[in-house]
């Protein structure tokens, strides 16, 4: 994306920023190719809303009312892609009891498009993750974790990309460091790479290969970390040159609205993360004009 404007909503605050003299209006919209991007992250097996007697979080998500909100945007925008930034298992009895089976039959009845891979999903070990797989209508990618030696081998997608009204999006995915996180008999010979490297490597090919006019990076990384050492997406989006999205999961971070850092080319990268537990919607809506320039807005939606 040439020049970008990113707007960011919440219901408690918004955020009008500006790049290169770019405004926003609704007049502006108009004759723009409009994609909706929905995400969630670290949703812990939590089918059921939480109850009313909760100290925190009463009566809040539940995959029924997340479809319904889905179904409602789907209706609004059909041009809508819904993704998952990992931790998908862990958390209830419900995967304790089906061990992943009911997660992945619902995500796929919610049309989910991909998820990346959370250190939680590797809980019932990689074998458990592949028994599932045949109930996963979506796809998994992650492009930091090299499965060649694993029963996984040919289950992962580093990227995937999607035409949608004539847009072309890239989309991969990066995981963190399973070591110290999940014991070495779950993960078996899985192989970790630096997700810094695998994410320029990963753009460039969207960009310059691919032809990807948004790309999109599903990150199971954490939001920011006090040790600079560990990759984290605040750090990944000053370090990448054509990321445009980065949907995080792991570290569960509610932000109020999407961040927004400057890569290394001066450009805008939005960074969202939407809690834990299936409460919350990432809503991303993204503006196109003619010739390929974008704005965008982004908003937080309580389920």
């Amino acid at each position: 994306m040439k020049r970008r404007d990113f707007l960011t909503n919440t219901a408690a605050a918004s955020t009008l920023i500006g790049l290169g003299g770019l405004g926003m209006n609704s007049c502006s919209r108009l004759g723009q190719k409009h994609i909706t991007i929905l995400h969630t992250n670290d949703v812990h097996s939590h089918i059921d809303p939480f109850p009313a007697s909760h100290s925190e979080f009463a009566n809040l998500g539940g995959i029924a009312k997340r479809a319904t909100l889905v179904e409602q945007i789907r209706n609004e925008n059909p041009n809508t892609l819904l993704f998952d930034a990992g931790d998908i298992f862990q958390g209830t009895p419900y995967f304790n009891f089906y061990g992943g089976e009911l997660e992945f039959k619902l995500m796929s009845k919610l049309k989910y498009d991909a998820s990346a891979i959370g250190n939680h999903d590797f809980d019932n070990g990689i074998d458990g993750l592949l028994a599932q797989m045949p109930h996963a209508s979506f796809e998994l990618l992650c492009a930091n974790y090299d499965f060649t030696n694993t029963v996984m081998n040919g289950y992962v997608k580093p990227y995937k990309t999607y035409l949608v009204d004539g847009v072309k999006i890239g989309v991969y995915g990066l995981g963190i460091e399973l070591d110290g996180l999940v014991t070495k008999k779950l993960y078996k010979e899985t192989v970790y790479l630096n997700p810094y490297e695998i994410a320029l490597d990963m753009e460039r090919k969207l960009k310059e290969e691919e032809n990807c006019d948004l790309v999109i990076c599903l990150s199971h990384l954490g939001y920011d970390y006090d040790n600079p050492e560990r990759p984290m997406d605040t750090q990944l989006a000053q370090r990448t040159h054509y990321t445009d999205l980065i949907i995080g999961g792991h570290t569960h971070t509610f932000l109020e609205k999407p961040d927004v850092r400057t890569n290394r080319k001066g450009n805008a990268v939005l960074v969202n993360q939407v809690g834990c537990y299936g409460i919350n919607l990432g809503r991303i809506d993204f503006y196109f004009d003619p010739d390929k320039n974008a704005s965008a807005e982004g908003v937080s939606i309580v389920v």
